[in-house]
């Protein structure tokens, strides 16, 4: 797994600056274009606040000299689903406007091209792989959310699983045991995001697309159950083998 050198506390500053200017112009933005409302501008603000925060404190963690390009591929998807947030928050219950379902599914594109640019680079990293799966988390939940009013409050259950997992892994230490690394978990992540971008745009009809999540659920929970009963299976291992959650999606 490559790594770079660490060098210094303060080499993150610019480039997460950027990205949180970005995504307070997208706000603006959207506030002239569709007219983003004072919810929208408090949760969109608030979202700020917390994903820039959480995210200097992870890379000044770890040793690594910049972002990297990879990296700044998935501060661009963060900053677009802080928009996609903030258009949530507003319309909640409605339907949704276009640029809400266009900024989702360009990040869901985008997610499919910062593991290619770290390969290509040689910056493949764990606190990247981990980055771009909070990402990939946090949309899921945001989609859940704006679905829930019109398919069923059952669709939280895609956006919660991933948080559910880690916050039982606090209390039952065998299932911090570090999974192997399989292509699978990150078919089924951008399975739910395709089904909940697509859900989100209200172009299914409202039987369709309450089976097409459900599937979507069913193929989380598999992957979900699949990956807990391996941790269970090996609780005895050596406890040295444990470790942070992995790439479970």
């Amino acid at each position: 797994m490559a790594t770079e050198v660490w060098q210094g506390p303060g080499v993150f500053r610019p480039a997460l600056a950027l990205g949180a200017g970005a995504q307070l112009a997208l706000l603006l933005l959207l506030w002239v274009t569709v007219g983003l409302g004072l919810v929208g501008w408090l949760v969109g603000a608030a979202d700020l606040v917390v994903t820039f925060a959480l995210l200097g404190y992870a890379f000044r963690r770890h040793p690594t000299r910049s972002l990297g390009p990879a990296n700044l591929v998935t501060l661009t998807r963060v900053t677009l689903i802080g928009g996609v947030t903030a258009l949530v928050a507003d319309r909640l219950g409605h339907s949704a406007p276009v640029v809400l379902v266009v900024l989702a599914a360009v990040a869901v594109v985008l997610d499919g091209v910062d593991g290619k640019v770290a390969r290509r680079t040689g910056t493949v990293s764990e606190v990247g792989a981990r980055f771009d799966m909070e990402a990939d988390a946090f949309l899921i939940l945001v989609l859940s959310v704006f679905v829930a009013p019109s398919l069923g409050l059952w669709t939280l259950a895609i956006g919660l699983m991933r948080y559910a997992y880690v916050a039982a892994s606090w209390v039952a230490p065998w299932m911090r045991l570090r999974l192997p690394v399989l292509y699978s978990r990150k078919v089924v992540a951008v399975v739910q995001m395709v089904t909940l971008v697509v859900a989100s745009a209200g172009v299914l009809p409202h039987l369709v697309a309450v089976v097409v999540v459900a599937l979507a659920l069913a193929s989380l929970t598999w992957s979900f159950g699949r990956d807990v009963w391996w941790q269970w299976r090996r609780r005895q291992e050596d406890p040295r083998w444990a470790g942070r959650p992995d790439l479970t999606t």
